[in-house]
């Protein structure tokens, strides 16, 4: 069920308020701070160090930056030799006491720092900021690597389903939200003003987002609805600026187009299976007639892989799908290239297992099946670039999520329909012979 925005809107007023107040005026260093901040302070003190340390290091220039990490890495890690220690002690006791020594000592001081910090009003935003800026540095120093761990468990917990609240983005919407909105669309860039109208304006169009009350202003990931009669087979039709809203008594699908996550520093956070399953959850009471939720869906990898795979073919194979590749730019049809992107959706797999594709591994994941494949469905220039403009439909059939996901946890088992397995089957035949 959707909450209201009041309790949000307050949270809001209040974070702004405190983070207005941080100041600048602490002379003390960033090292000295936390040192500080790991003592026993009042709650007052507790506070003004809090966002003296906060305030510091977003005046920080990157290097300084990454001299701060630095320093929780090296200086605020584990103590390596007394956890060791401390284990063998409690293999060989059993001791209640020895396990507490054990336990605290397992967890970096550092974690205890970041948790510490969260406690003032407006900290969380301030934190995904800084694990945003810590990502950005792991590539070119790969010891930092050991921080986000302790960014991970946090927000694991802070960002917890529990916390989340389900918002309907409209067209009455803050400015300020609607601007975000987009801002962070990732999948369909959102071009204009009467763009994002046409997404959220119409009765057949929905917009959902989740939001935590410690980061009111900031949705962390939202999903963009078209309430369709039938499974939509082409985003220029969903999207298109002349399109005639569908009368209520019409509607029966609801098609997931777009979902897009805000937060780059909550990377590896998942909110996306919860969301889908809340939104279908508030549709199917607002919109007792509806009777499928389906995707229509990028296939982001597949223009890459099909790239590497035209080498290994024989001079035949390879230039016929070079020739179905530049045809789907076209907008032609080619049951070749549904062929090769059945096989990359079903059949190729990641090296770390599940499918290569990574809509596909979140989708499958969360239960759905792989329902059809369409060529030329997004002749934009990403759709082109990423997919020959293909897409595909996942269908979440409500008696078989739960199924599909044992099935694919179990043994990766790909759920996709009869018609997919016949065009696989054939597509295999004609590529051996």
């Amino acid at each position: 069920m959707i909450q209201s925005s009041y309790l949000i809107d307050l949270l809001s007023t209040i974070t702004q308020r405190n983070r207005s107040g941080a100041r600048l005026d602490d002379k003390r260093s960033a090292r000295a701070l936390c040192d500080l901040l790991l003592t026993d302070l009042g709650d007052v003190s507790f506070s003004k160090v809090s966002r003296a340390l906060l305030a510091k290091y977003r005046e920080m220039s990157g290097a300084d930056k990454r001299v701060f990490f630095d320093m929780l890495a090296h200086d605020f890690d584990i103590d390596a030799e007394t956890l060791a220690q401390l284990a063998t002690n409690y293999a060989n006791s059993r001791d209640p006491k020895t396990l507490a020594a054990l336990t605290a000592c397992a967890e970096p001081p550092r974690q205890e720092l970041l948790r510490r910090l969260n406690r003032v009003a407006g900290a969380t935003a301030d934190l995904v900021a800084m694990r945003c800026d810590l990502l950005a540095m792991i590539k070119d120093a790969p010891h930092l690597a050991v921080i986000d761990q302790d960014f991970l468990h946090l927000f694991r917990s802070w960002f917890n389903q529990g916390f989340l609240v389900l918002r309907r983005i409209n067209w009455d919407s803050p400015a300020s939200i609607l601007e975000k909105i987009i801002e962070y669309e990732a999948v369909h860039a959102i071009d204009s003003w009467d763009d994002l109208r046409r997404r959220l304006l119409p009765d057949d169009r929905r917009c959902y987002a989740y939001f935590h009350p410690a980061m009111p202003d900031e949705p962390l990931i939202f999903v963009e609805v078209a309430l369709t009669d039938g499974i939509a087979n082409n985003i220029q039709a969903v999207l298109a600026e002349d399109r005639p809203a569908l009368a209520p008594e019409k509607i029966n699908t609801a098609v997931f187009y777009s979902i897009s996550n805000c937060q780059k520093g909550l990377r590896g956070i998942s909110f996306g299976n919860s969301l889908i399953k809340q939104v279908v959850e508030d549709l199917k009471t607002a919109l007792p007639q509806l009777t499928t939720f389906v995707t229509l869906s990028p296939i982001p990898g597949f223009r890459r892989w099909a790239e590497q795979v035209l080498p290994t073919l024989s001079e035949a194979e390879s230039a016929k799908l070079a020739q179905a590749m530049a045809e789907a730019e076209d907008g032609k049809a080619d049951d070749t290239l549904r062929g090769y992107v059945a096989r990359y959706l079903i059949s190729e797999k990641h090296k770390r297992g599940g499918p290569l594709d990574p809509v596909a591994r979140f989708h499958l994941g969360n239960g759905a099946l792989i329902h059809d494949i369409h060529i030329g469905a997004d002749r934009s220039t990403n759709g082109l670039r990423q997919s020959c403009g293909a897409m595909v439909n996942y269908l979440y059939d409500l008696a078989q999520i739960d199924p599909n996901i044992e099935r694919h946890s179990a043994s990766g088992t790909v759920a996709h329909t009869r018609p997919l397995a016949t065009l696989l089957k054939s597509h295999a035949a004609k590529t051996q012979s």
